[in-house]
């Protein structure tokens, strides 16, 4: 996705970035963390045996815009999961969910009281977080870990039915199937890249399918289908594990919004459950996998049916087959309008990318029957 090139700090940045966060110790070292897309993240090692470590990151402020509303969001999630683990009498805590640092000199709010946990030094923000230790996270996605993610995403979810904050989308309209189709219209109209007659058969497969699609938003607005706290980013590496295998917590929190369940559990099928690329270019290798579908609603359910609704249940399959179509509206978008947000490799990526979802659309179509049996044996 978006974002600009940066400067990589240097210890003496370092130096001058972490002053102004309450940490303990003495920095040692900065070295680079992990292989995010968005966000670029550093661990903080500290010189004394007492103190934690830390990781640093630069929010990608081109993406997530409002950068006080997002971490307004994460705030209110990591303090509501943080009560109800003391509630339930949990120990070791700070490893069981994420603990974010207090800048300095940012008390706000009526009563002073409010520590925001960024800083803007003028051009980037900033944030840190206690590293956890001794905690890995999984890449592969097999039944096993799906079946983990599903427990971990839905239990997530099921921490934040009673959170009283007034959280707000990060990203607006992110999983907003109505607003994507628009986009896809706005772009069509325009042709700014003269493209729309070579992919006419593709936009009329889409707006053939486009009420169909819409049913979250339809149901919203007649009252039946309620926006709750979701994570809307459930990948398998989002989740973290101690050294036993045991689920500590959800990581990666930017996109912690209110949404329908669909997204979590949507999103992470249409990549966890797909047989081939999200580009891949030969269709042949692209199927739903229904041994991952079995897993991760599995897992998921055992965890998040105790507060889900009949009809949230019921719509599980159709969520399934909501995201690919989401993504091909989206890649077909940008594909109109002269690959202008999405980054490509060659010429037409964004079309292989857009056929691609298709035909996992297509497959879990054929799935359908099969998928809403197997959740009503689980009901």
């Amino acid at each position: 996705m978006g974002g600009r090139a940066t400067i990589i700090p240097n210890m003496t940045d370092f130096n001058r970035i972490t002053d102004h966060f309450a940490i303990e110790g003495t920095i040692e070292s900065v070295k680079p963390l992990g292989n995010g897309l968005i966000n670029t993240t550093y661990i903080v090692h500290t010189a004394e045996s007492t103190t934690p470590d830390y990781v640093l990151q630069r929010i990608n402020h081109h993406i997530f815009t409002d950068v006080d509303t997002l971490q307004r969001n994460i705030e209110a999630v990591t303090a509501h999961i943080r009560r109800k683990l003391k509630d339930a009498g949990e120990t070791d805590i700070d490893r069981k969910v994420l603990t974010f640092i207090p800048a300095k000199g940012t008390l706000s709010g009526d009563d002073g009281s409010h520590a925001s946990t960024y800083w803007h030094d003028g051009e980037s923000y900033w944030r840190m977080m206690r590293y956890i230790p001794d905690a890995h996270t999984l890449e592969a996605v097999t039944p096993e870990s799906s079946r983990y993610a599903g427990e971990a995403f839905g239990r997530f979810q099921s921490m934040l039915v009673d959170i009283d904050a007034n959280l707000h989308e990060s990203i607006p309209d992110f999983h907003n199937m109505e607003f994507r189709l628009q986009q896809l219209r706005e772009a069509v109209v325009a042709d700014r890249a003269g493209r729309v007659a070579e992919v006419q058969p593709l936009i009329d497969e889409i707006e053939s399918r486009a009420d169909e699609m819409c049913f979250a938003e339809r149901l919203h607005r007649e009252g039946r289908l309620p926006k709750r706290i979701c994570h809307c980013d459930t990948k398998v590496n989002n989740m973290m594990f101690d050294s036993d295998g045991r689920i500590l917590c959800v990581i990666d929190l930017d996109t912690v919004m209110p949404s329908y369940i669909f997204s979590d559990y949507g999103d992470f099928l249409r990549t966890g459950a797909n047989t081939g690329a999200e580009d891949d270019p030969d269709l042949s290798h692209v199927e739903f996998d229904m041994d991952i579908f079995r897993a991760f609603t599995e897992g998921y359910l055992s965890t998040a049916g105790a507060f889900l609704s009949p009809l949230e249940i019921d719509y599980l399959p159709m969520a399934a087959a909501m995201f690919p179509y989401m993504q091909a509206v989206r890649f077909l978008a940008d594909y109109i309008n002269g690959d202008t947000y999405y980054k490509i490799s060659y010429p037409d990526h964004n079309l292989v990318r857009t056929r691609a979802q298709l035909k996992l659309l297509h497959s879990i179509d054929t799935h359908m029957p099969e998928m809403r049996a197997f959740i009503a044996s689980l009901r």
